[in-house]
């Protein structure tokens, strides 16, 4: 029909489309700050390509290449938007994974309540908050280092004259490092409960680690080779083994509830001969001390200044324990006549001779632990295969050699530290280190570390972040020290910094190739080890 207004029909539009064009702003950020040109035609190789509907709709090689395609600008941000993305997604999933793992196949309690929003969840925290502490800390790093060459141009003379000290700050070859560490304050976002506090202990012992190796490598607290003051040969880390076993040791008798659960269980599992199960033959009517229990009395004992032990076959009518000692009767009561020491007769109430009941407890001790790292260390060595291909002998003498040395070093460990109570107790009096004595004698059972002090780096540091935690919980419960607020988010951002500081003058101080990747991704270098190809190279030239 014509128009009755006499105006002109307004011109009409052509087909909308619902593709977005190659200069579409939006489709352009979304792809550069997903996947990177290189990545995408590797994608459309091996995926989109073999599948029609994709290949169809998704965008081709050269189609997202001139998207994506800035010239002279630089990509830095965008690359490290992908690389927090990607690492917020891989950690969100490996979480979820590992709770249905635990919950189904580990047979881990689900925990039941309140459902919280999902950003409030701990999984989307913990990994809102890695992914973040990467993209900080990359844009941080680039942001010092890009300062720092402009302060040291030529056309920024006038600011260095007029702020002196600010400007040694800022053109410093570690400020980059330093600034860079500020990304660790992100580890706030997680909510603070036990693991935050085990990954500031873990970055904490890293540092520590890797500042002494700088400081060695460096001669500022041994000499170098050949010069008088050069490294003693026993000198290690297996020397940490026994401060921490006898402070675990200490929290285990008097502080259970500040020690780990997993070491508390290892130890109970391991000590048939002092800690003794329920006997089979017992009546089902009368209780029997659990293993926590006998433990909890040990340590009421050294409080009463470990009272002497009357024979109840001896001398029915007398009272031979007290009110506070009654839980452990079932056991006491059957004790050998000869036994004049409580404690002896809670630990092995059914021998008279403390060094009798020790070698029993090797003999019976050591078989299972020996069974035990064989199966760990042959799971272990699975991957190597290859070298039992090449020198089978060889590999089979490591192996056992291993798993003996580990053996007598938990076994050894664990029974001497039960072995010290009584030897103790028969040198010092009564009254004399009543309770700081079970110290002393996880000290003694920690100089077995030195049978693997060149293969047990890994453990020795981890019962020292183990003892880290356990002392800083019992300083807490008996008001030793406070500890202040966002603590150990503190301790996180200076280790970081440490571990920044001593990547930037010598990486070969950071004895572990992973952590050395890890570092150089931080700071958006590539996830490679510059030591590796530093050595690499030297051997192809």
């Amino acid at each position: 029909m014509a128009s009755t207004s006499g105006e002109d029909p307004k011109p009409s539009r052509g087909p909308v489309s619902a593709k977005p064009s190659a200069d579409d702003p939006i489709l352009r950020n979304a792809l550069r700050y997903t996947i990177s040109p290189k990545e995408y035609e590797t994608l459309h190789k091996f995926i989109i390509s073999r599948s029609k509907v994709l290949k169809k709709n998704a965008p081709t090689v050269a189609k997202v290449e001139k998207l994506l395609e800035r010239p002279g600008r630089d990509d830095h941000n965008a690359a490290a938007v992908r690389a927090s993305l990607r690492l917020f997604l891989a950690t969100g999933a490996g979480l979820k994974a590992w709770g249905a793992i635990s919950e189904r196949l580990l047979g881990r309690d689900k925990i039941h309540g309140k459902k919280v929003p999902l950003w409030k969840g701990p999984n989307f925290r913990l990994s809102l908050s890695i992914s973040t502490i990467l993209l900080l800390h990359r844009i941080l790093f680039r942001f010092f280092t890009r300062l720092r060459a402009h302060l040291l141009a030529p056309e920024a003379r006038p600011f260095r004259q007029r702020n002196k000290r600010t400007t040694r700050t800022l053109t410093s070859t570690l400020a980059p490092a330093v600034g860079a560490s500020l990304a660790g304050f992100m580890l706030a976002v997680y909510p603070s409960d036990q693991l935050r506090v085990t990954i500031s202990i873990y970055a904490l012992s890293r540092a520590a680690e890797f500042a002494y190796n700088h400081a060695e490598d460096e001669g500022w607290i041994w000499g170098k080779e050949g010069s008088r003051w050069e490294r003693p040969w026993w000198w290690g880390s297996w020397l940490l083994f026994p401060l921490t076993c006898g402070q675990l040791m200490h929290a285990f008798v008097f502080d259970r509830d500040c020690f780990p659960e997993a070491y508390g269980r290892f130890i109970s599992n391991n000590s048939p001969q002092y800690i003794h199960p329920r006997p089979e033959n017992y009546p089902t009517h009368l209780s029997w001390p659990s293993p926590y229990q006998v433990v909890d009395n040990i340590a009421e004992m050294a409080r009463l200044n470990y009272p002497p032990f009357i024979s109840p076959i001896l001398f029915p009518d007398s009272k031979t324990l007290s009110e506070k000692l009654t839980s452990i009767s079932p056991i006491t009561s059957a004790a050998h006549p000869l036994i004049t020491s409580l404690t002896c007769a809670t630990l092995h109430p059914s021998d008279p001779s403390c060094l009798r009941t020790y070698v029993t407890y090797w003999i019976r001790v050591f078989p299972k632990l020996t069974r035990f790292f064989t199966a760990f260390f042959v799971v272990l060595s699975l991957p190597r295969y290859k070298s039992f291909y090449r020198a089978p002998i060889t590999t089979l003498n490591e192996l056992a050699s291993r798993i003996l040395l580990y053996s007598s070093f938990a076994a050894g460990s664990i029974g001497t530290s039960w072995g010290a109570i009584c030897l103790i107790q028969q040198l010092l009096p009564r009254h004399l280190l009543a309770t700081q004595r079970f110290f002393f004698g996880g000290m003694v059972g920690g100089l077995w570390g030195f049978l693997v002090r060149k293969q047990a780096r890994n453990e020795f540091l981890y019962s020292l972040r183990a003892s880290i935690d356990s002392l800083w919980k019992v300083g807490r419960k008996r008001g030793w020290w406070t500890g202040i607020r966002g603590g150990d988010v503190w301790l996180f951002v200076c280790s970081l910094m440490v571990i920044n500081v001593v990547y930037e003058r010598d990486a070969r101080a950071i004895g572990s190739s992973v952590i050395r990747k890890g570092v150089s991704s931080l700071r958006g270098e590539g996830f490679k080890d510059c030591v590796a190809e530093e050595k690499k190279a030297k051997e192809e030239k």
